[in-house]
């Protein structure tokens, strides 16, 4: 399989992708408005996504959260007043907390209506955005230890992340109810562990032969090797609300990364670790955010998950120094002592029990 791993290139820079809601500014409810918005770019890409009450944007890659934050700021800002000039709002979280998907109106892309086609109500009823990092890594075999590396990172950046405890005008009782909506999907949630980029190749081209997908594009795990753009995909978290909270995930996402590419050239073992524990945790994170435990794999400990946030920051933060991403990693902080998205939307929905009020807070935010 064709990639761009290589050594030539600068290794762990980042690109981010944030899919945003576009709003009515008086009811709240998601807009099937896409096609007005899309525009060209200087500071990256607006893209289109599944439905057309979803607008992507990405940024082009840069060398740390710093470079890309710049870029992000002025996507989102690009966006926010395209859309105002449209008489539109667009907001960021990994739900609407009342949209009904039967309201939504697929993109006219063959991709996507393709993907109704082969996956029905299950992809019909996909209502939900995520935060999508990329970092680049400078040989195969490398991405693949990265990918099965970063798998026991997957949990805590589910419960760090957690923005969607509300869905279809109800309380879920989960911190991220995006994470259940999307498992409905094939080839999706904590990857199989691949022994190298060789056992990477000959698993997707079985998947190919067999029909079953046409190309690793439509693996949708939480954390994949990208051939194409030659990075380290994550894909579990999702959408955030401020751009400081992306930001603080991105950042620690990338010194992960740096520390694993580390690990691996100086010949290190990953620890073997039970998919089913993997999963097990990742349902934690999902269920209970930052206010829960995790298993503190490998042992069989389970830790609060402020405190392996806390952990992590702190082992991490001289890797997000040395790529210039310290200053936002800072930002977890916030997350970890003020609590996630998933929180604070619960804290608004309390006070009058009004789901508008929680979607004119979360635009407010997403773009000031």
């Amino acid at each position: 399989m064709e990639h761009a791993f290589r050594a030539d290139r600068d290794a762990y820079t980042i690109g981010i992708e944030e899919e945003l809601m576009i709003v009515d500014p008086v009811s709240y409810d998601l807009k099937n408005a896409i096609e007005s918005l899309l525009e060209a770019s200087s500071d990256g890409e607006i893209k289109p996504e599944l439905m057309e009450s979803v607008l992507e944007i990405a940024t082009h890659p840069a060398r740390n959260t710093a470079d890309a934050g710049v870029q992000l700021r002025k996507l989102r800002g690009q966006v926010r007043d395209t859309a105002a000039s449209k008489g539109l709002l667009i907001g960021s979280a990994g739900t609407h907390p009342f949209a009904m998907w039967e309201d939504q109106r697929i993109v006219a892309r063959p991709r996507y209506q393709d993907l109704i086609d082969a996956l029905r109500f299950v992809a019909r009823q996909e209502l939900i955005f995520g935060l999508h990092v990329h970092v680049a890594v400078d040989d195969p075999d490398k991405a693949v230890y990265v990918a099965n590396g970063m798998r026991v990172h997957v949990p805590i950046l589910q419960a760090l992340s957690a923005n969607s405890p509300f869905w279809r005008s109800g309380r879920t009782g989960l911190m991220s109810s995006r994470t259940p909506i999307f498992r409905a999907f094939p080839r999706v949630g904590i990857p199989p562990r691949y022994e190298d980029w060789d056992h990477y190749c000959a698993e997707i081209d079985f998947m190919v032969r067999s029909g079953v997908m046409e190309d690793y594009t439509y693996l949708w795990y939480d954390v994949r090797p990208h051939p194409r753009f030659g990075t380290v995909e994550i894909r579990v978290c999702d959408a955030q609300t401020r751009v400081e909270h992306t930001l603080a995930l991105a950042a620690l996402i990338q010194a992960m990364v740096k520390e694993l590419s580390e690990r691996y050239d100086s010949g290190e073992t990953l620890s073997d670790v039970q998919w089913q524990m993997l999963d097990e945790n990742k349902w934690l994170a999902a269920r209970h955010g930052m206010d829960g435990e995790l298993v503190d794999l490998p042992v069989a400990e389970k830790v609060s998950s402020k405190t392996l946030a806390r952990r992590l920051r702190d082992r991490l933060r001289e890797h997000a120094q040395d790529l210039g991403s310290g200053d936002d990693l800072d930002g977890l902080t916030d997350l970890i002592e003020r609590n996630n998205g998933a929180k604070r939307q619960i804290v608004v929905y309390e006070a009058n029990q009004d789901l508008r009020e929680v979607m004119a807070e979360i635009v407010a935010a997403t773009a000031p």
